[in-house]
Parts: C-alpha cells; structure tokens; sequence
C-alpha cells in the first residue's frame, strides 16, 4: 500500500499549500480576497438523486403523501438554501444571486433534482447549486421519512447519491 503524500511534500506535483486559497501564509482558515476580481456573468449546474421505495415515488407522483406536496416544498428548500450557502459554508461569499432554476426528474424509484444557479459578480456559484440540490433532497426525505421507515424505524431504502457539480461557466458581462 502506498501513502499519500502531505501536500506541501516535494514528491507530490499536484499543488502545494502555498496552492490553497482559503489559508494563509501560517496555515490559518482566511476568507479568499476577490476584491480585485472583475464582475463576470457565472452559471453552475449541480444534480443529484435520491432513491426511494417504488410506492413512496407513486405517492410523490399522485400528491398523496400526509405532509403536502412534496415537490414544490423541496424546490423552496432548494432556492431558500442556494440563497443562504454563504452562512452555512465557512468561508464561502454572500453573492447577488440572479436566477436560480431547479428541475425535478421522478423515475421509478428515484427522485433527481438539478439545481442552475446564475450570478453576476466576483466569484463562482457552485457551492450554490450544491447547496440547493443538498437541501432540496434532504426536503423530500423530511417530507416523505414517515413511508419510508422499515418495521424497526430505519432507512433500508433511502439514499441521496450522485450529489456533483455538472457544469460551471464564467464570460465576461458586455
């Protein structure tokens, strides 16, 4: 078995610490200074999927599940959670978010979601649409736990996977 090595190691080629943006000269957490950036036009595009029982997806399909409708509660969680990712990840901006887009799927046993979020200004909006499409899943387990809990409690059947970021753009503004 191999080690890894530590990043500020000579053998390793794939960046140094004096690479990491979110750290200073002594190691310390420091928020990135895009001060001097120039305002840029910013797209990114995150998806992900949760499985669920084939009869939970048929109540999702019917609106027949106790809580309410399960697909426009999780797109205001997703949209409340892409407008906020600046208090929940440390060190992540606060941006002027310009649009956000969120796209349910709902196959057989499965519910996809994929979150497009626009911004005009100095840094990207992937943490963004990560972030939506995180909540907005976690918003369709809240909303449909009590059909798809087992005899002992548990989630045999229930899994968010598949959570990454399909595409970011950046162009300068005209």
């Amino acid at each position: 078995m191999g080690e890894n090595p530590r990043p500020d190691d000579p053998a390793d080629d794939s960046g140094s610490v004096d690479d990491l943006t979110h750290t200073d000269d002594e190691g310390s957490v420091q928020m990135v200074d895009v001060g001097d950036k120039p305002d840029t036009a910013r797209r990114a595009v995150a998806r992900g999927e949760i499985r669920l029982q084939p009869s939970t997806v048929e109540a999702i399909r019917d609106d027949d599940v106790e809580k309410g409708d399960v697909l426009a509660t999780a797109r205001i969680g997703a949209v409340q959670a892409v407008k906020h990712t600046w208090e929940t990840i440390p060190m992540c901006h606060q941006i002027p978010i310009t649009n956000v887009d969120t796209e349910f799927a709902v196959d057989d046993d499965r519910v996809r979601l994929e979150v497009t979020v626009e911004t005009t200004g100095k840094t990207g909006c992937e943490m963004e649409a990560l972030e939506g499409v995180t909540t907005g899943l976690n918003v369709v387990w809240d909303m449909v736990k009590a059909a798809e809990k087992d005899a002992d409690g548990q989630y045999p059947a229930t899994a968010i996977r598949d959570v990454r970021v399909l595409a970011k753009e950046k162009r300068r503004l005209d």
